[in-house]
């Protein structure tokens, strides 16, 4: 269906509305435009009742009762210092909490959804545009397609920003579409939409048990220890590592050609006679090691005068 009408406004309506602007100067183009304009807010004043935009509603319905008579019918906009507002059916709908449903294409009429598309057919039966009280037919159709044109042509200047912009066609307009609608319904101020991922985080943190918390948090303090290289301690908890905790080991330059020598303890620890004494190996040059910090039971040495 999308392809039928891009067709459709290839072959008819672009070329049209191109002609439409080459033959009439902006003058003329302004009074058809605010003509119509006029007409749309008799709409948009029922909808704001509807929406109880009380305030809103007196707005416009002042731009109508000015400029259909000191504009003439609405060719001058004299009413211009009054906000002007759109809505219609599907956004009354909206206002009340209907959502959009899925988007598709429709034969001529272009992009809808579901909530728009059930608000465009109760907007053609209350009949709130003075076109369809016409009971002329040729007049009443001479004005629907001046309408449609003229609104063609006012999206020729946004011509070349969608085709530059566009990577995908399709996808652009139905996006394009949809916040606009979203746009209009929540008046400029739509609430902000959460991502994927987003509201991935928002279910793990609501499955965590009370008092966990989540692998980025790293509020938890890191104890480090200071301890010369070749220092030792004996006992099993020294080998122990804690939870989140490091213990960086500083060799001094002039210790690595000289063994470490043992951490004193209160108890002498008892000697192995059957055991030969083994040269201890000269370690390597490191200014810098990192061990698991022992546990609060055991006893780091200081650094050596």
């Amino acid at each position: 269906m999308y392809q039928f009408n891009e067709g459709v406004d290839k072959a008819i309506l672009k070329p049209v509305a191109k002609t439409y602007n080459y033959l009439f100067p902006e003058p003329v183009k302004k009074m058809v435009s605010n003509f119509f304009s006029n007409l749309g807010d008799i709409r948009t004043t029922f909808n704001d009742l509807l929406q109880l935009k009380l305030d809103q509603a007196g707005s416009d319905a002042s731009r109508v009762v000015f400029n259909s008579t000191f504009g003439i019918l609405g060719l001058f906009d004299v009413a211009d210092h009054l906000e002007k507002h759109d809505e219609d059916f599907g956004q009354t709908l909206g206002y009340w909490g209907v959502k959009s449903g899925p988007y598709f294409v429709l034969p001529l009429l272009g992009p809808r959804n579901i909530r728009d598309t059930v608000g465009f057919i109760v907007d053609i039966f209350t009949n709130l545009n003075p076109i369809g009280w016409l009971n002329n037919v040729p007049t009443r159709n001479t004005l629907y397609g001046s309408l449609t044109v003229e609104q063609r042509a006012g999206m020729l200047k946004n011509e070349n920003i969608l085709e530059e912009a566009a990577i995908d066609r399709y996808a652009f307009i139905r996006d394009g579409y949809m916040q606009k609608r979203q746009n209009l319904v929540y008046d400029g101020n739509p609430p902000r939409e959460k991502f994927d991922d987003e509201e991935f985080d928002d279910k793990e943190e609501k499955n965590l048990p009370d008092g966990a918390s989540t692998p980025a948090d790293t509020s938890a303090p890191r104890n480090t220890s200071i301890t010369p290289a070749g220092s030792s301690d004996n006992s099993q908890e020294a080998k122990q590592p804690t939870a989140g905790g490091v213990s960086i080991i500083l060799t001094l330059p002039g210790e690595s050609e000289q063994p470490a020598q043992p951490a004193a303890t209160d108890a002498a620890a008892p000697s192995d006679q059957s055991a030969a004494p083994q040269e201890p190996a000269a370690p390597s040059f490191n200014p810098y090691r990192i061990e698991p910090l022992t546990t609060p039971n055991s006893k780091v040495n200081s650094l050596p005068n």
